[in-house]
């Protein structure tokens, strides 16, 4: 079987070869190298007509154990096949290579995207959840919670952003708390952060070892779990808030999730006081943020991060604090995707929804976990 190190492919005219992606389309979209096409090892025989026989055919996974057995399917259909050794994780390692002999000028250019080009869709729209949703007070001293993804990285750097205008004193923390990832997860995330210029504090937990054995919703215990090590932490630094990296997607995402597969209306806050933490809150601040806007701010800037650093899985779907499984979270977004053919302002009325509740056409709601219904001032005229 022939194998392909990173440094070999570079080497190579791009023209002469097809690089396929073997991992899940939500893998996929979190990052992948130039030029490739999304293949998911499942559908790959399904597929092999989208496959030229008249050039090499380069295939990765995460990590190269996946590729290996894809290339030895491939072999068996006459492709002249190459499994990328290390896979994504070795590609992502080359890269940041490169990135360290440029950090200086990388920074700047990334600061630079988000005070011009990105201006409008990203720092505008953070600052407005800021005020509008009364995130952020004179003296506070906010965790910025960074997990290794797109969207906590640029929550860092929005952060530094606002703190550079200085219209009102505030302190930051960049906190980034360890749970057992492997070595090269933590090693991306290292890196990350000295490229874009943010000094993060890490502390380590031993959380999937933990959670390690459990069988029932295993990812909502560790989403849990790294909640309160982040709270207890934050607390012990001095901070009174804790900042996460949701954006105006996960919210719309949340409130049908509720819907379909809970039976109720809900969403997902832009803050909240912590129950376990006394004097500690839960900040959004990138609530009004599209998911969209952050990967062109990603992919202009070349930037390349984890989708999860779960030690397990790597790229981990179903890894979500409020415990859904991912493959359903997946499936909201294709159906809000497909509703967007239909009306294109779908995403921005579903948001809008929570916050037009009319109690008077309402069968029944809670309050402070106390159920009222209807009929209860029904015959009083009140209805």
């Amino acid at each position: 079987m022939n194998y392909i190190t990173v440094n070999e492919l570079k080497q190579w005219n791009t023209m002469d070869y097809r690089l396929i992606d073997l991992r899940d389309e939500q893998a996929f979209g979190y990052g992948h190298l130039p030029a490739a096409v999304n293949i998911p090892y499942g559908s790959l025989e399904d597929c092999l007509g989208q496959i030229p026989h008249n050039k090499k055919i380069v295939v990765y996974c995460k990590r190269g154990e996946t590729s290996m057995e894809a290339a030895q399917k491939l072999e068996q259909f006459d492709f002249d096949v190459y499994h990328l050794e290390g896979g994504y994780a070795a590609w992502l390692m080359e890269m940041m290579k490169e990135d360290e002999a440029c950090q200086e000028d990388r920074n700047a250019e990334i600061e630079k995207s988000i005070r011009k080009k990105f201006h409008k869709e990203l720092f505008s729209k953070f600052a407005k959840a800021i005020n509008e949703y009364q995130l952020l007070q004179e003296g506070d001293k906010v965790a910025v919670c960074i997990s290794g993804g797109k969207d906590s990285m640029l929550l860092a750097k929005l952060f530094q952003e606002l703190k550079r205008h200085n219209k009102f004193s505030f302190d930051l923390v960049f906190l980034v708390m360890d749970p057992g990832y492997n070595e090269i997860n933590r090693k991306v995330i290292e890196n990350n952060a000295k490229l874009m210029n943010i000094p993060v504090t890490i502390f380590e937990t031993e959380i999937f070892d933990a959670v390690y054995e459990i069988e029932k919703s295993p990812c909502y215990l560790c989403a849990r779990m790294r909640r309160g090590y982040l709270y207890s932490k934050a607390k012990e630094l001095g901070c009174n808030k804790i900042a996460l990296g949701h954006h105006y997607d996960d919210v719309i995402e949340t409130i049908l999730m509720g819907m379909l597969y809970g039976g109720q209306v809900q969403t997902m806050m832009p803050k909240l006081h912590s129950t376990n933490f006394e004097g500690m809150e839960l900040i959004r601040p990138m609530y009004l943020i599209q998911e969209d806007d952050i990967k062109r701010w990603r992919d202009y800037n070349q930037l390349n991060f984890i989708q999860c650093a779960c030690r397990f899985t790597d790229t981990c779907t179903t890894c979500r604090d409020d415990g859904s499984v991912g493959s359903k979270r997946m499936e909201i977004k294709n159906m809000i995707r497909e509703m967007e053919k239909i009306n294109p302002f779908v995403k921005a009325n579903i948001f809008r929804s929570v916050e037009n509740v009319n109690l008077n056409t309402v069968i029944a709601y809670k309050k402070d976990g106390v159920s009222h219904w209807f009929y209860e001032d029904y015959d009083r005229g009140e209805r």
